[in-house]
């Protein structure tokens, strides 16, 4: 077996046809929290937020709870009205990073073009490392080394395509390989439901539904013409999924795209109905985010702001601002967008920050003629001390005082609390 820190880079050569491989953890979450929690393993169990928090949604589910109907992205009301005995247990995402991290480093040791597709799975393009293996048989590996050295399983798809490789993973659960070719992919995959293919989400699926395309060979016989007419570009993008001819490249994660933007949100544990109570969430969201950018080096030109009302109805306001870092300017940035952009005709449930527009922080930029350079100077020095001392001791050693007054909806960590996810396909 090869050492857990030895990595074998994938040979480029001239193959005629490409070897992916798509790595997904079984029931991830719930997965890594039985095994950390003996007493639960042979009980139903979900990982779910807070209901008092009305973040009560259940993330993931073992098996034993799937087999009582709970599923995925429900309330955790609905999951106990089928499993009255379902253990719901809290997200922890350190633990899931961690083992997120051991899973990539046993699929690093066969290839080093390893793609993240969330926490919980990976594409591999294998194509160059045939001397470990043809695509299955490494695919035999990494299975039984995740299994053995990690106490969770995985299922894995082997193709030619990203696409297909991920639907090989989805084919066959838990703790399975299924391998989709050139030859057997029309026989195989053509009679799954249209919703089995990568993108085809329940609206997408109503629209090809209300056509007459209910399966994913439906898709791949269907003129690609009709499908844009009635998905736009993706009609030609699920054209290219369905018939195999997608050729998007496994990105190793060394050369991923740029972050494009940072966000964070948060459903409140109860409505708000004015703009200081408002205010509060928004310089929590606004520190999170400004700290995360200055972790990766950057400065923003645009900075957004998302509401969602008591009716689930959502707005977005942005605005562009000069190139900035400082938690203050994005805080003041984002509440007079709200300030200016929300009628309040209903309270509000869910609050949401964002920053995009990168530059280098290092980068030289216009100054403006109307801001207090040394003012700003000064605030930026106050970040760096809040981010030295927050990095140190935790994110909720220093807090502005304001936060103090209403304890009931400022408990709020989204720093540590909120997962960044990979970007995704495209």
């Amino acid at each position: 077996m090869l050492s857990s820190h030895q990595n074998v880079c994938s040979v480029r050569g001239d193959f005629t046809e490409r070897v992916i491989l798509h790595v997904d953890c079984n029931k991830f979450y719930a997965s890594v929290e039985c095994l950390h929690r003996p007493e639960i393993r042979d009980k139903p169990v979900a990982v779910g937020g807070s209901v008092e928090k009305r973040h009560g949604i259940i993330l993931t589910r073992n098996e034993i709870a799937a087999s009582f109907g709970v599923k995925t992205a429900e309330t955790i009301f609905q999951a106990k009205q089928k499993c009255p005995d379902l253990v719901i247990v809290p997200p922890d995402f350190p633990l899931y990073t961690r083992f997120s991290g051991l899973v990539r480093n046993i699929c690093m040791d066969y290839t080093d073009m390893v793609e993240p597709f969330g926490l919980d799975e990976s594409w591999l393009d294998v194509t160059g490392s045939f001397l470990l293996g043809n695509g299955m048989e490494i695919a035999e590996k990494i299975r039984s080394r995740v299994r053995e050295e990690l106490g969770i399983t995985v299922s894995i798809g082997v193709s030619f395509n990203k696409v297909f490789a991920k639907l090989g993973s989805d084919y066959k659960k838990p703790d399975a390989i299924t391998e989709f070719t050139k030859e057997n992919f029309r026989q195989k995959i053509w009679p799954l439901p249209a919703s089995d293919l990568l993108y085809v989400g329940r609206a997408t699926g109503k629209k090809l539904h209300n056509i007459g395309i209910n399966t994913i060979g439906d898709i791949a016989l269907c003129d690609p013409e009709i499908l844009a007419r009635h998905l736009g570009k993706m009609g030609y993008v699920l054209h290219s999924f369905a018939n195999g001819t997608d050729t998007s490249p496994v990105v190793a994660s060394e050369n991923a795209s740029a972050v494009k933007s940072i966000s964070n949100g948060t459903t409140l544990p109860r409505n708000l109905c004015d703009t200081k109570e408002v205010a509060l969430i928004l310089m929590i969201l606004s520190e999170s985010v400004a700290r995360r950018m200055r972790d990766q080096g950057f400065r923003c030109t645009v900075v957004s702001v998302s509401v969602r009302d008591s009716f689930l109805f959502s707005i977005t306001k942005q605005a562009a601002v000069s190139p900035t870092d400082i938690t203050e300017e994005i805080y003041a940035k984002v509440l007079d967008l709200f300030t200016n952009g929300y009628e309040w005709k209903n309270p509000v449930r869910a609050l949401s920050v964002c920053v995009s527009g990168f530059e280098s922080a290092d980068s030289c930029f216009q100054l403006d003629l109307f801001h207090d350079e040394e003012h700003r100077q000064k605030l930026s020095r106050l970040d760096s001390a809040m981010d030295k001392l927050k990095n140190r001791y935790g994110s909720m050693c220093v807090r502005p005082a304001s936060l103090l007054q209403d304890t009931d909806i400022t408990d709020l960590n989204p720093y540590d609390d909120h997962h960044i996810h990979p970007v995704g396909f495209f």
